[in-house]
């Protein structure tokens, strides 16, 4: 059968000097020595083509058969007819082979760019290997309970209007989330005031259009999370890194190198990758900074859930009396990083603003998956599973701190255990790029904590994710990783 083939753009002109099937035979040759078919795929029944064409079944005929003679097409037992799979790969222009003929065109791109080319993709990215960053324990996820909710959206999925959403989100799950932020992180916040995002990406990038001009000057904490400086320098702006020490990032360092920055990019709850807390005199300071010089702070509340020494920190959100706070968080390091799914919490004289930008953009979010999770949400679902992953992420801590005490002794120094889903060991005498690669290649997934510096200066380490690695299989996976470290 034919009927699922997609039918080529082919153009026939009535009035051309050139018969219908020879139009018909050279845009299906130029598709395919061009790439635009590749081998193995079906093509069209010639009396479906002849029918989106709107022409007679036999010019479509008599150009198929001459195709079919010329090795361009072949006939598939139980699969109809194909583009041959014997036409030689030489033959067909590749992404390559088009990059090679323009090398000019990426290094001008890159003139004129904010951000790394290749968003700096080393080979620790390319694979999910042992200690990868924003992994979960995915076999624990609670699938009876979420393929219930699934169940549950899809048989009412035309009980509801399915026009556009609101911009900001479904109102079951906007309600669902500031409920559970009020309690669980001490938010300042009303359903009126969450807007649903792709992830913290999403967010960062959404704020810094709203509310940030090219060239704004923004706070970042060095070292910091890369990729949330990306959705900055996209947008044009001028990025300040502020180091962080044991209490967190150095306001008074800040306000002395660029005391009317538009804003600061901060995580204060867990700090990435060093994992420290903002003491209080520091949050207190940032706030009264912010509100004297009216900017603007984006926290980023990655994965402040997980904490194993004491209770969970309240946001800095909470603390403000003058919401310059936009507050982030993401659900994919507590449920699955592929649903995509984050929040943030705007300023309420703000919403209007966010709401005009977001529809902009993308008009709103998706809505299926809103839904499947309000309902996990509410039946408490969620609540379960956070309590369950802090005590199983404690374990698998644990057993990482262990086995690298036990395999490393005092030649490293950890770093950051207190809470979160990674911990950062600092290393000497060796180049933590060079052990990231060295890992790669035995299986293991890390980031060097050089990578996450944007100066000089920067401190040699490996930031290590334990989020999906049972405590029963850490003590092989850091038996590899010391192999990796000593080369």
């Amino acid at each position: 059968m034919q009927n699922d083939a997609i039918t080529p753009i082919i153009a026939v002109d009535r009035k051309a000097r050139r018969p219908l099937h020879q139009q018909i035979y050279d845009s299906y040759r130029q598709a395919i020595l061009g790439g635009t078919l590749r081998p193995g795929q079906r093509i069209p029944s010639t009396r479906s083509l002849a029918t989106e064409l709107g022409v007679s079944r036999m010019p479509v005929l008599n150009a198929y058969a001459q195709l079919m003679a010329e090795g361009y097409f072949q006939a598939r037992s139980g699969a109809g007819t194909v583009i041959s799979l014997s036409l030689p790969e030489e033959r067909f222009v590749s992404l390559n082979t088009i990059t090679a003929r323009t090398p000019s065109r990426s290094r001008r791109l890159a003139r004129h760019s904010s951000v790394p080319s290749s968003i700096d993709n080393p080979p620790w990215r390319r694979q999910w290997g042992a200690f990868a960053i924003g992994q979960v324990a995915s076999e624990q996820f609670p699938v009876r309970e979420w393929n219930r909710m699934v169940m549950r959206a899809s048989r009412n999925l035309w009980s509801k209007p399915q026009d556009y959403t609101h911009p900001l989100g479904v109102q079951e799950l906007r309600e669902a989330i500031a409920s559970y932020l009020r309690t669980a992180r001490s938010v300042h916040c009303e359903a009126e005031q969450i807007m649903i995002v792709n992830g913290s990406q999403h967010a960062l990038d959404i704020s810094a259009r709203v509310l940030l001009d090219p060239g704004s000057r923004v706070w970042v904490e060095e070292p910091g999370y890369r990729y949330g400086r990306y959705a900055l320098a996209l947008n044009r702006c001028k990025l300040l890194p502020v180091p962080v020490d044991e209490e967190g990032l150095d306001v008074e360092f800040g306000t002395r190198r660029c005391p009317n920055a538009r804003a600061a990019l901060v995580t204060p709850s867990h700090q990435y990758p060093l994992g420290m807390t903002m003491s209080a005199s520091r949050r207190l300071n940032l706030l009264d900074w912010a509100a004297r010089s009216g900017a603007w702070i984006l926290e980023d509340d990655f994965d402040s859930e997980y904490r194993y020494d004491g209770m969970p920190i309240s946001s800095l959100q909470g603390l403000d009396p003058n919401q310059r706070v936009i507050y982030i968080g993401t659900l994919s390091k507590i449920l699955f990083p592929s649903l995509r799914m984050g929040y943030m919490v705007i300023p309420a004289d703000l919403v209007e603003h966010f709401i005009t930008l977001r529809v902009a953009m993308d008009i709103g979010p998706s809505t299926f998956s809103q839904h499947i999770l309000a309902g996990f949400i509410k039946e408490g679902h969620f609540s379960r599973h956070v309590r369950r992953m802090r005590l199983l992420y404690r374990e698998r801590r644990n057993a990482l701190v262990e086995n690298i005490e036990k395999y490393f002794g005092e030649s490293v120094t950890i770093i950051g255990e207190q809470a979160g889903m990674h911990i950062c060991v600092l290393v000497n005498g060796v180049s933590d790029r060079e052990v990231v690669a060295r890992a790669a290649r035995a299986g293991l997934s890390l980031v060097a904590l050089s990578s996450c510096y944007m100066g000089k200066g920067a401190r040699q380490g490996l930031i290590l994710g334990f989020g999906s690695v049972p405590a029963n299989k850490m003590a092989g996976a850091v038996r590899k990783l010391a192999a990796a470290v000593a080369g």
